[in-house]
């Protein structure tokens, strides 16, 4: 008897089959994106596509989110932003972003801290303040915002910065902690 007419064996079949096409899947995706875009990508990125996601989660028209994104509680998105890859967006407090934004790769964006609970030994609660992006804002590579923090419209917010405090609207800021330098 063939392994397919098998019982015990065809479900292990199945699953060999399907990780075979899997496989071809990725390989045939990666070549694509490698020639037309110079990249490689974690599989999910090769099979979602970014706006379609970005829609299903109710983000404005045009908005893009990579598969590789985390996207926790109440989170609302403008039009035409786009968030990268490895993100993290925690709108368990609430987190607005404006249009037109660019989130680069590893920005963490937190509208809740669990400081007091840990220092409480478990019987203080989570802490959970609204985080605000205005429009037309840059969020540079690794950038973290803490809970509460607002980010006028058009701001610069440099590489590895911690935003642990407000930045004004046409802003340039950056450092750990982000200060402003300057006017965007």
């Amino acid at each position: 008897m063939d392994d397919s007419m098998d019982p015990d064996k065809s479900p292990d079949l199945a699953l060999d089959n399907l990780l075979v096409a899997l496989r071809q899947l990725h390989a045939e995706q990666a070549r694509k994106v490698l020639t037309e875009w110079q990249r490689s990508l974690p599989f999910g990125d090769y099979i979602v596509d970014r706006w379609e996601r970005a829609a299903s989660l109710g983000f404005g028209p045009g908005a893009s989110i990579y598969d590789s994104a985390l996207v926790l509680g109440q989170v609302r998105i403008g039009e035409k932003t786009w968030i990268g890859p490895f993100t993290v967006l925690d709108g368990s407090g609430g987190l607005d972003i404006g249009a037109f934004c660019s989130i680069s790769a590893g920005v963490q964006i937190y509208s809740h801290d669990t400081v007091a609970w840990a220092l409480s030994g478990g019987t203080a609660p989570a802490e959970r303040a609204p985080v605000s992006i205005g429009s037309r804002c840059y969020l540079g590579p690794n950038v973290v915002v803490s809970k509460g923090v607002r980010i006028g419209d058009g701001c610069v917010i440099g590489a590895n910065s911690l935003v642990n405090s407000d930045i004004p609207a046409g802003s340039r800021a950056w450092g750990t902690p982000a200060r402003v330098i300057g006017l965007a």
